[in-house]
């Protein structure tokens, strides 16, 4: 089953330290290396993003920075792996290592498992 992971946190730390950058890349080469990491990212500040939304049958699109936002998805990986624990299993290794490298960083890893159009009924897999 394919997992995405969102990691969430305050902008207001900035970037990560080149220790938790080096740690994440040699775990997120390791989940490439045995095929289970699909893929990654980081994501910038909101501040050089813009939000497309639909309200009251209008789109309209907001530059960033988002000032209601406490907190932003900083990252995204996406995994195939065999259960939810084994997810939450590396969700909290990678956790550690925010804990290890960046002292004082608050935020989280939300789990959420994945569909493609084949797992919904009604729907044809192309």
């Amino acid at each position: 089953m394919r997992f995405m992971m969102i990691v969430k946190s305050s902008e207001s730390k900035g970037f990560p330290p080149k220790e938790l950058m080096d740690a994440i890349g040699a775990i997120s080469e390791e989940a490439v290396k045995d095929g289970t990491m699909i893929s990654s990212g980081g994501l910038l500040p909101t501040a050089q993003g813009a939000r497309v939304l639909l309200r009251d049958g209008k789109v309209t699109t907001v530059d960033g920075p988002f000032a209601e936002a406490k907190e932003v998805i900083g990252g995204f990986a996406i995994f195939e792996l065999n259960s939810l624990k084994e997810a939450v299993d590396r969700a909290e290794r990678f956790m550690e290592l925010h804990r290890k490298y960046w002292p004082g960083w608050e935020g989280g890893t939300e789990i959420r498992p994945m569909f493609g159009p084949g797992d919904l009924p009604g729907h044809c897999q192309e």
